[in-house]
């Protein structure tokens, strides 16, 4: 492993009694004190490096290739590169920012099919040469700006058992396999393996044993015409979550039944994947302040109640972070559409719950984080936590109306810290 720099990345060092929630308890009442309202996550590096230990457990013959798209935070990104993971990159922007870490281009695979031609002359400049396709078009490209790449051919799965279908955009029909071969050789290119993706949340196993047998196919019409490839990826979407319908292991029993059926180890092929939720989902925590409140009062049914001057109370609470910041995963991922924020207190059993609704703080009404929800009443200044806001949430947040970007503070309890290290 490689050192994971303390300075660069601001990460705090937990003590050997101190907890993650210890450390969120304490960054609050250090911004009430500073009387700061910001929101911030904070990271806890540990669940990546156990997720790590998970994988190399159950999945020991695939390499992982992090997906950069799914949180580009900087200390996650070193801490990837400190577990000698290879890194999914769909952007010359993703390919600076993990060659500024020292990661060597062999490492990074330009995984994209549709790429501008000032990024694939960026990452023929800096030696980054795996990089995928899907279509002829984008051969005529490559061979144009980068004549030595080392070429993935990306084919549409079924990914019908996932939550967001990629095949719908991405990926080339068998049928067509054999003349864009044939169509690459023409052009002097140079194809090295096949990739896919089962489509992010994936809530099937076989699926992966499906498409792994797909990928045999494609490598048996590549030796048909003279081809020897020597590389599959597997893409990604696996999560890692304890709560998913199919656990992380359950999926690696399938894949690795798949691998060893269709590319045992002696067939000459690495196997890679592109995980990047798996990794990430669990390790981020969100805290939000509750910066305005509003009470609306509806008058009852004659029939049903009289409790209260028959008056209906329903809570509006207004959040600084919403759909537009580090909750956009509500509105743009389909893996992740619900959370559950809990107050930063203890809550008795027997407090009153009122009905309740929490907005985000945009003058937008899409701007809503939780419909209908029963909790104990909030004041102005309680805090919020949102748990496993790790997977894309950092990535397409923005500042709309100004409101500032949730800043993240990473920690790692001292026996990771020296493992790492």
């Amino acid at each position: 492993v490689h050192v994971l720099s303390r300075d660069v990345c601001g990460i705090d060092i937990l003590g050997h009694v101190t907890t993650v929630r210890d450390f969120l308890d304490h960054k609050i009442k250090e911004f009430v004190l500073a009387e700061k309202e910001e929101p911030f996550y904070v990271a806890n590096l540990d669940s990546i490096f156990e997720r790590h230990l998970r994988w190399r457990t159950n999945l020991p013959r695939v390499k992982p290739f992090y997906a950069v798209k799914c949180n580009h935070d900087a200390a996650v990104l070193r801490m990837m590169r400190a577990l000698d993971a290879g890194f999914d990159c769909a952007s010359k922007v993703e390919m600076q920012m993990v060659l500024s870490l020292g990661v060597k281009p062999d490492r990074i695979i330009y995984a994209h099919t549709t790429k501008p031609l000032s990024h694939i002359k960026y990452a023929c400049t800096h030696g980054v040469d795996t990089m995928t396709f899907d279509s002829e078009d984008e051969l005529l490209k490559i061979s144009l700006c980068h004549a030595k790449a080392k070429l993935v051919l990306r084919i549409a799965v079924d990914d019908s058992a996932s939550k967001i279908r990629l095949s719908l955009k991405f990926g080339a029909r068998l049928e067509s396999v054999g003349k864009l071969l044939g169509r690459a050789a023409e052009l002097g290119l140079e194809v090295i393996g096949v990739s896919f993706h089962v489509g992010s949340g994936c809530t099937g196993s076989l699926a992966f044993k499906q498409a792994i047998g797909d990928a045999r196919r494609v490598f048996d019409i590549a030796k048909s015409l003279g081809l020897q490839m020597s590389l599959l990826d597997i893409g990604g979407g696996v999560s890692g979550r304890e709560d998913c319908r199919v656990t992380f292991e359950e999926f690696s029993v399938v894949i690795n039944g798949a691998l060893e059926e269709f590319f045992p180890p002696g067939s000459g092929v690495q196997i890679i994947a592109e995980p990047g939720r798996y990794f990430v989902d669990s390790a981020f925590t969100l805290a939000a302040n509750v910066i305005a409140k509003r009470v609306i009062e509806e008058h009852k049914d004659e029939h049903n109640d009289t409790v209260n001057n028959g008056l209906d109370r329903i809570m509006m609470y207004y959040l600084n972070d919403g759909v537009y910041g580090s909750l956009s995963c509500l509105i743009n991922d389909a893996a992740h559409t619900q959370v559950e924020p809990y107050l930063n207190r203890v809550v008795e059993s027997g407090e009153q719950r009122y009905r309740s609704v929490l907005w985000g703080p945009t003058c937008d009404s899409i701007d809503k984080v939780a419909g209908v929800c029963w909790i104990p009443e909030l004041r102005v200044g309680d805090w919020l936590l949102v748990d496993n806001m790790g997977a894309y949430s950092i990535c397409s947040s923005t500042d709309f109306n100004g409101f500032e970007r949730a800043h993240v503070y990473p920690v790692v309890t001292a026996k990771t810290w020296h493992t790492l290290n």
